[in-house]
């Protein structure tokens, strides 16, 4: 097992997926929710976004080669999405993710696109297609999976945040995060574009 590998690997998916910063947007989504609520929405977003993680680790490059589809593709796609999410949080309509029985939080925006988005997806293709051993491959395995646990337990601690915030930080943050996350977006699908641009 490279130990190398397994550091940067670490460290780049660590980075990309962003706990920290994923803290106010999961805090504005579930505004609202009691504390169990929460937590219960937390564990089932870092699930969902270990299988996104998981399935494209193992079967993304063919995924994406039959469905003709191109990384610079998925960076303008899940920029957008992200978009229409920070618009939301910016106008103030991010009730509308919660309030409607059909939309779950955990699995859109939380687990995809904010935690499995197409820079934690190209991160993990990237670092699958230099697996070149059964070692590397359990190790890229145990980083995913050590990573998103990292996740749980910082969105799981977060909920007490709420509490310190109220109704008032949280709205107050949703207006600042909600800019931030639009220049992400933004970049996200100029680099997709410039991608294309450039011939991929």
């Amino acid at each position: 097992m490279d130990t190398k590998f397994l550091v940067e690997s670490f460290v780049t998916l660590v980075v990309i997926t962003d706990p920290i910063g994923n803290v106010p947007t999961f805090l504005v989504v579930t505004q609202g929710k009691g504390n169990k609520a929460r937590q219960r929405l937390a564990l089932e977003a870092v699930l969902v976004a270990t299988a996104v993680l998981a399935i494209f680790a193992g079967f993304g490059q063919e995924i994406l080669s039959y469905l003709g589809i191109s990384l610079p593709a998925l960076q303008v796609s899940g920029g957008l999405l992200l978009l229409i999410v920070a618009l939301q949080l910016l106008t103030g309509k991010q009730a509308e993710l919660t309030a409607q029985s059909k939309v779950n939080v955990a699995l859109v925006p939380l687990a995809t696109p904010l935690i499995a988005g197409p820079g934690a997806i190209a991160t993990v293709l990237v670092f699958a297609g230099e697996v070149h051993s059964v070692g590397n491959a359990l190790g890229l395995a145990v980083v995913i999976l050590v990573v998103m646990a990292v996740l749980l337990v910082v969105l799981r601690f977060s909920v007490h945040l709420s509490r310190l915030l109220r109704e008032g930080g949280i709205e107050l943050l949703s207006r600042v995060f909600g800019l931030l996350l639009a220049a992400i977006a933004v970049q996200l699908a100029a680099s997709g574009v410039l991608a294309f641009a450039h011939g991929h």
